[in-house]
């Protein structure tokens, strides 16, 4: 094999694999929040007697059901045709909350069955609304409890967000294959932004872990 590796291509446009980091983080951090607004929503809905259940649990099988590819494609080519115009970023942002939200509310689901219900008949005995029992008592108690797999599902958006190129949303990916285009140093840049996704992987997974056990539920 002839190749000599050579990195000075990559190290000249290392600021825009920084820019697409950071970009990246930004999709799933603000994913990850409207996904637990979702998610919350949905685990609620489907625990309840509401008649909108049927309507969270079809929300929750068609987006975990599809893939997340897909999911982007028609919400940035298909959606305008119904008259829902998005920016590419905005467009992202859409789909990978709505698929977050679908796995987040199975998550939050099954958390909620792990509150134990002498919580909620303690805030009723000392005149505490539902609604206040679920905002104080509840959903605290709830979002401990599913604190690590919510950290997998951070970790995994983040990796998701390599998809957004697929819609040119300038991330780390994006970035890659831009420097890839332009050099013809294939295995510097791709050996480099996978070295990118390894440590801020590593490190996220660090933090939370951290985070974790923090908030852990003294047992």
């Amino acid at each position: 094999m002839g190749y000599t590796l050579n990195f000075a291509a990559v190290w000249r446009d290392i600021d825009l694999l920084w820019a697409g980091l950071g970009m990246g983080l930004l999709l799933a951090l603000a994913s990850i929040l409207i996904g637990v607004a979702i998610g919350l929503v949905m685990a609620f809905v489907l625990t309840s007697r509401s008649p909108a259940r049927p309507l969270a649990a079809s929300y929750v099988s068609i987006f975990r059901n599809t893939p997340l590819l897909v999911l982007i494609l028609f919400t940035y080519f298909a959606m305008p045709q119904l008259g829902i115009r998005l920016g590419k970023l905005e467009s992202f942002i859409a789909a990978l909350s709505l698929y977050a939200g679908a796995y987040l509310a199975e998550v939050f689901r099954g958390a909620l069955s792990a509150v134990p219900p002498g919580l909620s008949e303690a805030g009723l005995a000392i005149g505490l609304t539902r609604s206040q029992i679920r905002l104080n008592i509840v959903i605290p108690v709830m979002l401990r409890t599913a604190l690590p797999s919510l950290s997998s599902t951070f970790i995994s958006l983040f990796k998701d967000t390599s998809l957004a190129a697929a819609i040119a949303v300038p991330e780390l990916t994006y970035y890659a294959r831009k420097i890839n285009n332009e050099s013809f140093r294939v295995i510097e840049t791709w050996l480099i932004a996978s070295i990118f996704y390894v440590a801020t992987c590593v490190l996220l997974v660090s933090l939370l872990r951290l985070a974790e056990k923090r908030l852990a539920i003294p047992k």
